[in-house]
């Protein structure tokens, strides 16, 4: 097997003591594959972190969006909303609507010669994601409204905490630039005529406009933050290693795929999900004893550490830190590793992720020319150990 660089983005040591342990702020700490997987998969968890906590502070009646939900409501929801993101429809419907923003993206390469590549990609997320959401009815201007509305860092302004909330409704005229853009829009036209997307599923649902918007926004997020910074994550491998690059360019689309898969399983965009235990939950607890077991009691935060998690060398092999496309997994596990999550919660677009990462890049590596004239830098939103990826320039030779 052919091995190439390490991570790109660092995030402080990794590997190493017990798979689950108890830090000293009495949060539980999950790195080990098996371990974490058991936790994502467990019945007797639900959402921690992400202002779940301060959303369900709501009133009962407001239908909370799908992420802030657990147990049947949450797995019937699920049901009702997979058809949307299945390998098929993703092929079948959303391959072109890829292919054309990808090339509306590139075109501004081949004119100017340059490009700043956090620009290109948020605008190829938004217009996918849009497609799979329903909002297709946008007013100019949808980047800068998406941009003004995603919080800095988690538990600042946003829909993200209890403060948040409130500062954007008696404050913020943010959430109503979305509303007014871009839900109310898409809501009016489904209204009239329902569509093959999510807006219409939720009105089928009998969501109200202000319950369609919370859904959207955490599609939106979803769909279109992380794959941005996927986009730059990948890219960045590539053009900083020849040969990687080399086997990119000559391999099929399955192949390119594995190649993506790999850089993700290295690099999850989301570094750390959270959960609060239901009832005693037992797991493994020592990676040297496979005999040995730790209960966490009800009630209690758990930290999933996916990026430690998928260095698990029990799991994913040999020389787990370094990216090796092709790499073979133990039994059950992705090529991804946890990068998308597991269990009720597990996202439900990584194929669409997959694919349109590499209908933009397949397309953007085959510009002549096309090199990286600076390499982007490192941000973190801390509440979910996520990368941010800023000021990387993609440049034509001879066009600089």
């Amino acid at each position: 097997m052919d091995h190439y660089g390490e991570r790109r983005v660092g995030r402080g040591p990794d590997g190493g003591g017990c798979p689950v342990r108890r830090g000293p702020d009495g949060i539980w700490q999950v790195s080990g594959y098996e371990e974490a997987r058991a936790v994502l998969r467990a019945t007797a968890t639900v959402q921690a972190g992400l202002g779940i906590e301060t959303v369900e502070k709501l009133p009962s009646r407001f239908r909370r969006p799908v992420l802030y939900r657990d147990g049947p409501e949450h797995r019937e929801d699920r049901r009702q909303t997979a058809r949307f993101f299945t390998p098929r429809r993703v092929d079948e419907h959303y391959r072109e609507v890829m292919v054309e923003a990808a090339e509306a993206q590139l075109d501004t390469v081949r004119e100017t010669g340059r490009g700043h590549l956090a620009c290109l990609s948020f605008q190829l997320a938004i217009e996918v994601a849009s497609a799979v959401i329903g909002l297709t009815e946008s007013r100019p201007g949808i980047r800068a409204r998406l941009e003004r509305f995603f919080p800095e860092k988690f538990g600042t302004p946003g829909l993200t905490s209890l403060h948040g909330i409130r500062w954007l409704v008696r404050q913020n005229s943010n959430w109503l630039r979305v509303y007014w853009g871009d839900v109310r829009p898409a809501v009016r036209a489904r209204r009239r005529r329902r569509r093959d997307d999510l807006i219409s599923h939720l009105l089928d649902e009998g969501c109200s406009s202000g319950e369609i918007l919370g859904e959207c926004l955490t599609f939106a997020a979803a769909g279109m933050v992380t794959t941005r910074e996927f986009v730059n994550v990948a890219a960045w491998h590539l053009f900083g290693d020849a040969t990687l690059l080399t086997r990119y360019r000559a391999a099929d689309e399955p192949g390119r795929i594995a190649i993506l898969q790999e850089i993700l399983r290295l690099e999850p965009v989301i570094g750390r999900l959270r959960r609060r235990t239901t009832a005693p939950l037992r797991l493994p607890g020592d990676g040297r004893d496979p005999g040995a077991e730790v209960t966490v009691p009800a009630g209690e935060l758990v930290d999933i550490l996916l990026h430690r998690a998928n260095l698990d060398a029990r799991t994913v092999g040999e020389r787990p830190e370094r990216l090796c496309p092709g790499r073979p997994m133990a039994t059950g596990a992705g090529a991804p590793g946890l990068s998308f999550g597991d269990g009720a919660h597990k996202c439900p677009g990584a194929t669409i992720a997959l694919l349109e990462t590499d209908v933009f890049l397949s397309r953007l590596f085959a510009l002549p020319g096309i090199h990286m004239a600076a390499p982007p830098g490192v941000g973190f939103k801390d509440g979910i150990d996520s990368y941010e990826l800023r000021g990387c320039t993609v440049v034509l030779t001879g066009r600089a």
